[in-house]
């Protein structure tokens, strides 16, 4: 097992992290920028190191910063969380190299599958659903394209390279479609540094399933049930929930062993989800695969008890997985809300400043993942997350009543935050009946 873990994040994900070294023995170290120096993920690491101005360039994606503060320090693996560097090949590749655990799939995997065009092909070739698509977009060919003829409008424009809502546009008829895929490109080679595009089909009031998966480097896997992440803003997801209100146990069954399949295909190895969209009819698309850790992962965790944090650390260092398919249970319901500081009342503009007073949930069926407190401020230099608030029942009904009562209870106070957008979510008839989809928020 390792000795020491350098943490390459920060926020609640590094919080989270520690917090499941610590209860296995294992010190930490944490790494923040300048203007990180007194966040909670530093308080809390047994060691903490500066590496950087807060331009996330500068430092939470300097790998080179990084790994000399992991020789520094003489740590035994890097965990990189979500975000920032957890899907970076280039940076794993770079841990491979110096005989540093990158806590995560290899390298080869997390270039093959993050890679939304080759993960396409890997699936087909198993014979998985997946969208019509056109793929290596060329923008002067564009308009000798007749794409309603070839797939169909809407169509969604897609970054190869793309994730977090980054380098996607809906388009819905050809005059749309010259400037998205103009737009798209850009702000893919400015957030990905590769501005390649395809076009896939849009299925306009899917549902968004994903599976969670668990591997270890000896070739066993198994999936941890699904996630449902349809509550949506721009593709990114605010509301999750486990188990899905529409699945059956039939379905849930042959989804989850496709998962394990388009795993063990690529050699899988760690924690990563594989993501599916259903349309009207209950047909299943294949999306993509995250090879990282989830922000949602807690609902997971909430009804199955199992650590994936912990599991994902122990498989990094060797261990065999001790979890077999047939003891995986799912219990009870659980339900996660992404707390913003946005402004949702002002077409959700993130919002800074200083933290005057905050009150979080408790109680019976009530969990907080969180790294702010009183007095901390909020930049503009990194997402807009504050706090997830999870909570659990005996049943889907219990959980959102549990769910009502903690928002409720919580206060942040000094910052605009999504707190009442959330609940107004919550208490929607469309939610309360599970019969909703991608586009309840418009």
């Amino acid at each position: 097992m390792f000795k020491k873990i350098l943490i390459a994040n920060r926020g609640e994900i590094a919080v989270r992290v520690i917090r499941a070294c610590r209860e296995m023995g294992i010190k930490t170290l944490a790494v923040c920028s300048d203007i990180d120096r007194n966040s909670l993920h530093t308080k809390l690491a047994d060691e903490t190191i500066c590496i950087g101005s807060a331009n996330a360039k500068e430092s939470y994606l300097n790998t080179y910063t990084i790994l000399s503060a992991a020789f520094h320090k003489g740590v035994d693996a890097i965990h990189p969380g979500y975000g920032f560097l957890s899907e970076n090949s280039q940076f794993a590749k770079m841990c491979e190299e110096c005989s540093i655990t990158f806590i995560g799939p290899s390298s080869n995997t997390i270039e093959l599958m993050g890679n939304k065009v080759n993960a396409r092909n890997i699936v087909k070739q198993m014979n998985c659903p997946v969208m019509n698509a056109i793929e290596n977009i060329k923008i002067d060919e564009i308009h000798n394209r007749d794409i309603e003829k070839e797939i169909g409008y809407p169509v969604i424009i897609k970054a190869v390279s793309g994730g977090g809502g980054r380098g996607i546009r809906i388009v819905h008829s050809k005059e749309e479609l010259y400037t998205n895929i103009l737009n798209a490109k850009t702000e893919a080679e400015n957030y990905f540094g590769n501005a390649e595009l395809y076009i896939e089909k849009y299925i306009k009031n899917a549902r968004h399933i994903e599976f969670q998966i668990l591997a270890d480097n000896h070739g066993n896997v198994v999936h941890l049930g699904e996630r449902e992440c349809s509550i949506q803003r721009k593709n990114q997801k605010m509301i999750e929930e486990c188990p899905s209100s529409i699945l059956d146990n039939d379905m849930r069954n042959t989804m989850g062993q496709l998962a394990i399949a388009i795993a063990k295909e690529v050699n899988y190895s760690g924690v990563g989800t594989v993501e599916f969209l259903l349309d009207d009819n209950m047909n299943y698309y294949f999306l993509e695969m995250n090879t990282r850790i989830q922000v949602e992962h807690p609902v997971t965790e909430m009804v199955t008890g199992i650590d994936l944090i912990k599991e994902q650390i122990k498989v990094a260092a060797g261990m065999n997985l001790d979890i077999k398919q047939e003891d995986i249970c799912i219990n009870g319901h659980s339900v996660e809300c992404r707390i913003n500081a946005d402004d949702a009342d002002n077409n959700f503009i993130p919002q800074t400043g200083l933290i005057k007073q905050l009150i979080l949930p408790g109680g019976p069926g009530v969990r907080v993942d969180s790294s702010v407190f009183n007095d901390y401020y909020i930049s503009h230099y990194y997402d807009s997350l504050l706090a997830k608030i999870i909570v659990h029942g005996k049943d889907r009904d219990e959980a959102i009543k549990i769910m009502k009562r903690a928002l409720k209870e919580t206060e942040i106070k000094g910052i605009k935050n999504n707190i009442d957008f959330q609940y107004n979510i919550i208490c929607c008839n469309e939610f309360e009946s599970g019969n909703y989809n991608t586009q309840i928020i418009s």
